[in-house]
């Protein structure tokens, strides 16, 4: 299951995001998006749990939930829409 988390901290990196929701069961993943300019965190990332069941689980009990000063929002991601690329 992939997971979608935002309103991330900004001091949050990978390892971390893992380890919130190795709580819940395997991750298979654990991704915290950062910006390519900059190599900041864009404040959101991707968690793939293994199972089902656990990804719905660390839903359940994490959106909405506070997370160093931050209210996190956590569902099921959605795939990703095609976007044309953009021209200048």
């Amino acid at each position: 299951m992939n997971i979608y988390v935002g309103n991330l901290s900004y001091r949050m990196n990978d390892k971390d995001l893992e380890e919130i929701f190795s709580k819940f069961g395997a991750v298979k993943s654990a991704k915290v998006i950062m910006d390519k300019e900059t190599g900041k965190s864009k404040g959101f990332g991707f968690v793939e749990m293994v199972e089902s069941a656990a990804g719905s689980q660390a839903i359940e009990s994490l959106n909405g939930n506070d997370c160093e000063g931050r209210t996190l929002r956590v569902n099921e991601a959605k795939p990703r829409e095609e976007r044309p690329r953009r021209q200048f």
